[in-house]
C-alpha cells in the first residue's frame, strides 16, 4: 500500500467518523444563512416590494438571534448593499457583531458604486479573494464569484468592462446584464477545489450570488458551464444562492439547488439555519424563508 494511498484513506476515514458520529437527531453542525440584505438609506412607499431603509434594523435582530444559537459560521449570499459605497460603513458593523466565523459572497448590488470604488468592494466586506474556500467537520465549503464576467463590476475604462460586453453581446437577446459569469481562471479553480475534495472524501455545498439551477432569468450567463463542472463532481450535495428574492428549488442529479429568499423584501424579514446532519441538510427559515428538509446521497451515489 502506498503512502499516497494510505494518506487518502486517514482523511476519508476521519471525515466518515466526524459524518457520522452524532446521534441522528442531533445535528453535526449548524450554520446560518442570509441573502440579500441590499440596504440602502432611501425612502419608499410602504406598499413597495423592496423595504431597503429597513435592512439594518432586520439585520441587527438576525444577528442577535444567531448568537443565541451555536453556529459554526454564518454566510451573507451577496448584494449586501444595493448602492451608495458608504452603505457598507452602516451595515458591516451590525454583521461584525457575529459570534460565529461569518463570510460574504459578491453580489450584483455590491458593486453598485462609483467606477472609483469598484475595485475596493471585495475589502469593504472582509475579502482577500473573490472567490475562496474553507472547511468544516469532513465539509469542503466553496464561495464563488458569480461577478467575474460581469458589467458591473470594473469600471468602464476596464478591458474587462469591455471583455463583458463582448461576452452580453453573445448571449441570447433579452439575457439580462445584470447577471454575470464564472471566468475560465475560477472555472478551473473549482475543478481543483472538488477534486481535492474527493481525495479528502469531503462532501462540498457551494455559495454562489447567482442560480445555476432550475431555469431562471436570475441564473449566471453560463450556468450551463458551471453546472456541469458541479454535475462531475459527486461530492457536490448542494448549491446555495440568493439574487432571486423570491426563492426557488430544483433538485438534479441527487444535488440540491437551493435560492434563499432576499432579506430585503417586505417589512417581513428573511433568513436561515441549515442543520447539517449524516443524512439530510434540515432548513429552518425564519421570516418569508421556508422551512425544507433535503436528504443526502453517499458520496459514492
Amino acid at each position: 500500500m502506498t503512502i499516497r494511498l494510505i494518506h487518502f484513506l486517514a482523511a476519508w476515514l476521519c471525515g466518515q467518523v466526524l459524518l457520522f458520529a452524532q446521534p441522528s437527531g442531533e445535528p453535526i453542525f449548524s450554520f446560518g444563512v442570509v441573502a440579500d440584505c441590499q440596504y440602502c438609506n432611501i425612502k419608499v412607499p410602504k406598499t413597495a416590494q423592496r423595504q431597503y431603509a429597513l435592512s439594518p434594523k432586520k439585520l441587527t435582530a438576525c444577528v442577535e438571534h444567531l448568537n443565541r444559537l451555536e453556529l459554526r459560521f454564518v454566510v451573507h449570499l451577496g448584494d449586501f448593499i444595493d448602492r451608495d459605497f458608504k452603505s457598507f460603513g452602516d451595515v458591516a458593523p451590525i454583521y461584525d457583531k457575529l459570534k460565529a466565523d461569518h463570510y460574504h459572497v459578491l453580489g450584483n448590488h455590491d458593486f453598485s458604486v462609483a467606477d472609483e470604488y469598484k475595485a475596493k468592494v471585495p475589502a469593504a466586506l472582509g475579502l482577500k479573494s473573490r472567490y475562496y474556500q474553507f472547511r468544516y467537520h469532513g465539509y469542503r465549503f466553496i464561495a464563488m464569484d458569480g461577478n467575474d464576467v460581469s458589467l458591473h463590476a470594473y469600471p468602464a475604462s476596464d478591458p474587462r468592462h469591455k471583455a463583458a460586453q463582448a461576452f452580453h453581446k453573445k448571449l441570447p437577446s433579452g439575457t439580462p446584464s445584470w447577471n454575470g459569469a464564472v471566468g475560465q481562471a475560477q472555472l478551473d479553480w473549482l475543478k481543483k477545489a472538488l477534486n481535492e475534495a474527493k481525495r479528502a472524501g469531503e462532501r462540498v455545498i457551494l455559495f454562489c450570488h447567482f442560480p445555476v439551477y432550475p431555469e431562471n432569468v436570475h441564473n449566471l450567463w453560463n450556468a450551463a458551464e458551471v453546472l456541469a463542472v458541479v454535475r462531475e463532481s459527486r461530492s457536490v450535495v448542494a448549491y446555495m444562492n440568493g439574487h432571486n428574492h423570491a426563492g426557488n428549488y430544483g433538485r438534479l442529479a441527487k444535488r440540491h439547488f437551493v435560492t434563499f429568499t432576499g432579506m430585503v423584501d417586505t417589512e417581513e424579514t428573511a433568513y436561515a439555519v441549515v442543520n447539517v446532519h449524516a443524512d439530510r441538510l434540515e432548513i429552518k427559515g425564519f421570516g418569508r424563508q421556508k422551512n425544507m428538509t433535503l436528504p443526502i446521497a453517499g458520496n459514492g451515489n
